[in-house]
């Protein structure tokens, strides 16, 4: 498979170094299952990747920035001449044009919106005027609507005419409006097939689930778990339609919201990085926060440094520093988890720290009593000395109840401080877990050493 897959990419590579027709780029690239073909894109360097592009005609160009991260597009579009780069952007469906152009330098943005049709460049000035987590920056303007007037022979007729571009109509809905844009109800495409073609539409439609476009993407979510549809029409406060939200890109845009999340969690800065990506590129991003957490590290190693006689009077206790901190460790990234998700879906805002914590310290307090105990018992059955167990197992419940409290917290407070959540709470945590848990420990060592001894 590997094998296949480096011939492809040379073959490809030398198709475009001798500059071949687009149709026999094309050709290879048709035969090419999805996956593959995705893979080989990602195999090329930058440069081929943007030559790729402009050598295939705008639509099939269009197809593969589809499937490509909306930021890593946007790279690609963004050393494009504009002559080449609009097209594309032009043959995107509306939702995914406006993603890729959001990502771009807005000179950069401008310049390609200018080579657009009329009609597309208001729909992405339309589509950029929502917030991107609402309903209005999630729908997509390509449906289909007719008057309520329309037979249904009509209806099928004009859905299954040639000279009709649909390509992106995978909502199998079509919605029936009258006065060209006031939503009154839809037909699902398969009650259209069989319903009695001299009918009109507007007596086989039923009323409409509907949003606004102001509707946030946890009520999205909501809706879409409560409703067993594919799409929903978004109409604005005089029912007029504007186009609809698919519940594929509501799953997308949250799986897109925790994906960055968890890159910036593990400090990688600046957005999805690619193998494929210039290295000096890649090594700055993941030196952001590299370099800051050997300082952190080093003021943890610091509480460790106090507490030197007691560590070296009872060695046993070298043992548990790491699981204490790491247990806690993972009980505070929990918390952090939910809390980025909630900030993501709207569930939370940072006026909600105190609710959050109360909720997080609950279940820090039976968690952290839980391990305490097991590992209390570790302790004890290991060296024989109930006094070891319950020092070991008190500092991982106190450090566990703190780890959880910082863990749901922070997020929140960093974003009332304007500052990303995602990026600064998994150092601050890991920074303050690992604290807490060498002094809670040693301190606790202290206190009852000649017990230990």
């Amino acid at each position: 498979m590997q094998e296949q897959q480096r011939d492809i990419r040379n073959e490809v590579s030398e198709m475009l170094q001798k500059g071949v027709a687009p149709s026999e780029i094309e050709a290879i690239l048709d035969r090419l299952d999805p996956a593959v073909l995705l893979h080989t894109m990602f195999a090329l360097d930058p440069d081929s990747q943007r030559a790729l592009l402009a050598a295939l005609t705008p639509h099939r160009a269009a197809s593969l920035v589809e499937d490509l991260p909306d930021a890593h597009a946007a790279d690609l579009i963004e050393e494009m001449p504009v002559a080449e780069s609009a097209p594309i952007v032009g043959e995107l469906a509306s939702d995914h044009r406006v993603d890729v152009l959001a990502e771009l330098d807005s000179d950069d943005a401008e310049a390609i919106i200018a080579e657009l049709d009329e009609e597309d460049a208001l729909e992405v000035r339309e589509l950029s005027s929502y917030e991107p987590e609402q309903a209005g920056g999630l729908m997509m303007k390509e449906f289909a609507s007719y008057p309520m007037s329309r037979t249904v022979r009509d209806v099928v007729h004009d859905l299954t005419a040639d000279d009709i571009d649909y390509q992106f109509l995978t909502v199998h809905y079509i919605y029936v409006v009258v006065k060209k844009r006031k939503l009154k109800g839809v037909v699902r495409l398969r009650d259209l097939v069989f319903a009695d073609p001299n009918k009109t539409i507007g007596e086989i439609a039923i009323p409409a689930l509907t949003v606004s476009p102001e509707t946030s993407m946890t009520k999205l979510d909501e809706f879409f778990a409560e409703h067993d549809i594919a799409a929903v029409p978004v109409v604005d406060e005089r029912g007029l339609l504007l186009g609809i939200v698919r519940r594929r890109a509501v799953l997308e845009a949250i799986a897109e919201h925790a994906e960055a999340d968890s890159l910036k969690a593990a400090g990688i800065i600046g957005g999805d990085e690619l193998r494929s990506m210039p290295v000096m590129v890649r090594s700055r991003r993941r030196l952001a926060w590299l370099s800051i957490n050997i300082g952190l590290n080093v003021m943890a190693a610091s509480i460790i440094a106090i507490y030197e006689d007691t560590l070296t009077a009872v060695i046993a206790l070298a043992v548990f520093l790491p699981i204490v901190s790491d247990m806690s460790g993972c009980s505070g990234n929990q918390a952090v988890a939910v809390s980025m998700r909630e900030l993501t879906l709207g569930a939370a805002v940072p006026k909600d720290v105190w609710r959050v914590w109360r909720k997080e310290a609950i279940v820090g307090l039976i968690n952290g009593l839980a391990l305490g105990a097991l590992l209390g018992a570790a302790a004890w059955a290991w060296k024989g000395n109930p006094v070891l167990g319950l020092v070991v197992g008190g500092a991982l419940a106190a450090n566990t109840i703190i780890a959880v409290s910082i863990g749901g917290t922070v997020p929140l407070v960093l974003r009332r401080m304007k500052l990303d959540p995602a990026v600064a709470s998994g150092p601050l945590l890991t920074t303050v877990t690992d604290m807490c848990g060498f002094f809670l420990l040693l301190s606790l060592a202290s206190l009852v050493l000649p017990q230990l001894i």
